[in-house]
């Protein structure tokens, strides 16, 4: 592996651990000090802290693959018109494994649908509207970068395409931290690594994760109300033609 490489993966590691000190030095300067308790101060400072720790690693990852971004593209690499078009359809590939991986955890495996791990982001975002840019944006970005560009890329110099993507995929898996989830993690970051090896060109899974990351936070915060309502009034005929 580039030694560039090797520090693109370290900064990453180092922003994930920040928030051990980050979060109560916020906290500290007085980060949320307004807020009606502990709990929602410390989801604020938490909140502006991964704002501000993804920021500084995502400018420090681009300067260490400054020469990366100015390579030009190959032979094997596909057209830009045709990346474009495994671009939008990455993203409708990516919900579709998305609800293949949650239907075999729920019916098969009895794994209760949903993640903690996005309530609570979506409970931060509530309190914390800028971290939309870090898990819409920014998060997806710096993950096809570290999983895609750099861990599957490598591997799949040596290796072929179910090693390198398995391997890249559990890593991707397990550093979201929802270990029985693991297979709907590994399923999108098998999904991701298709469209790179298709395409050869990492804007293509880059477009497709940021479009379902910022689709999946639009549904939970801005239409949470509405999907709601709808819900009740489902319930609501239900209970009635029940009655008949």
């Amino acid at each position: 592996m580039k030694r560039r490489y090797w520090y693109v993966i370290i900064t990453y590691i180092i922003m994930q651990l920040s928030g051990i000190v980050g979060v109560p030095l916020l906290h500290f300067l007085g980060v949320g000090k307004h807020a009606k308790n502990d709990f929602v101060a410390a989801e604020i400072a938490s909140g502006y802290w991964a704002v501000i720790s993804f920021s500084i690693a995502f400018l420090i990852i681009l300067f260490f693959l400054r020469e990366d971004i100015k390579q030009r593209r190959t032979r094997s690499d596909v057209p830009l018109s045709t990346a474009w078009m495994w671009a939008i359809g990455g993203f409708f590939l990516a919900l579709f494994a998305q609800s293949v991986a949650a239907n075999i955890e729920w019916r098969l495996l009895g794994i209760e649908p949903g993640s903690e791990n996005t309530k609570r982001i979506v409970d931060i975002i509530q309190v914390t509207p800028l971290l939309m840019v870090v898990t819409s944006i920014i998060g997806p970005i710096l993950e096809e970068i570290i999983f895609r560009k750099i861990i599957f890329g490598t591997l799949y110099q040596k290796y072929n395409f179910f090693i390198s993507a398995l391997v890249s995929s559990l890593l991707f898996a397990v550093v979201h931290m929802e270990l029985e989830h693991l297979l709907l993690y590994a399923t999108m970051g098998f999904t991701f690594a298709f469209l790179y090896a298709k395409t050869k060109r990492i804007f293509v899974p880059i477009f497709a994760h940021v479009a379902m990351n910022t689709f999946v936070v639009f549904v939970q915060t801005i239409l949470a109300d509405d999907i709601e309502k709808i819900m009740r009034q489902t319930e609501h005929i239900q209970f009635i033609i029940g009655g008949f």
